[in-house]
C-alpha cells in the first residue's frame, strides 16, 4: 500500500472544489501531470447514490459498476481499475454485489453511510499505518541500544582480558 498525503486548500467552498481538495489531500487523484480523471465527479455521484439508497432502503442503488465509474471520471474501465486500488487500500470504497431485477450487480460503493463515514475508514487505515511505523521506530531504537550495550560490554571484556595478560 502506498499512501500519499498531500497538502491542498480549496479555492472556494463549492462541493466540487472541496471534493477536489479532499481527493488531493488523500492522494486519490492522478499522479501523472497529464492525468485527466475527474474523480471529484465520481465521489459526488457515489455520495448521491448512497443517500438515495439509504433514503429508499434499496442498497443496490449505491453500487456503481466499474464501467460507469470510468464514465463519470472520464477515463477507460481498465484505467479505473488501476485507480480503484488506492481507494480500496484506504477503505473509502468497498466492493459489493446485489441481485436486482434478476441480475447480479457487481460494483463499488462508499464504505460508510456518507462521505465522512467513508473517509473515517481511511483515517483508521492511516492511523493504523502510523502506529505500526512507530512500533518499528521503537523496535529500531531498542535494537540500537542493545547493540551499543553489547559493543560496550565486549570492549570492557576485551580491555579486562588485555589487563589480565599484562598483569599476571
Amino acid at each position: 500500500m502506498k499512501i500519499q498525503l498531500k497538502h491542498a486548500e480549496s479555492i472556494d467552498n463549492s462541493p466540487k472544489e472541496i471534493a477536489k481538495t479532499v481527493l488531493i489531500r488523500f492522494g486519490l487523484v492522478p499522479r501523472k501531470k497529464d492525468g485527466t480523471a475527474k474523480f471529484h465527479k465520481l465521489l459526488l455521484e457515489l455520495y448521491e447514490r448512497k443517500k438515495q439508497a439509504n433514503r429508499e432502503k434499496r442498497p443496490e442503488i449505491a453500487v456503481m459498476p466499474v464501467e460507469e465509474m470510468g464514465l463519470f471520471s472520464g477515463i477507460k474501465r481498465q484505467t479505473m481499475y488501476d485507480y480503484l486500488k488506492r481507494w480500496r487500500d484506504l477503505q473509502i470504497l468497498k466492493k459489493t454485489s446485489f441481485v436486482a431485477n434478476g441480475k447480479v450487480i457487481i460494483g463499488y460503493e462508499l464504505n460508510g453511510n456518507n462521505i465522512e463515514g467513508s473517509f473515517r475508514k481511511a483515517e483508521y487505515v492511516i492511523k493504523n499505518h502510523l502506529e505500526q511505523s512507530f512500533k518499528l521506530i521503537d523496535e529500531m531504537q531498542n535494537e540500537i541500544k542493545k547493540e551499543k550495550i553489547k559493543a560496550a560490554s565486549q570492549t570492557n571484556a576485551s580491555e579486562a582480558h588485555q589487563d589480565q595478560q599484562h598483569f599476571p
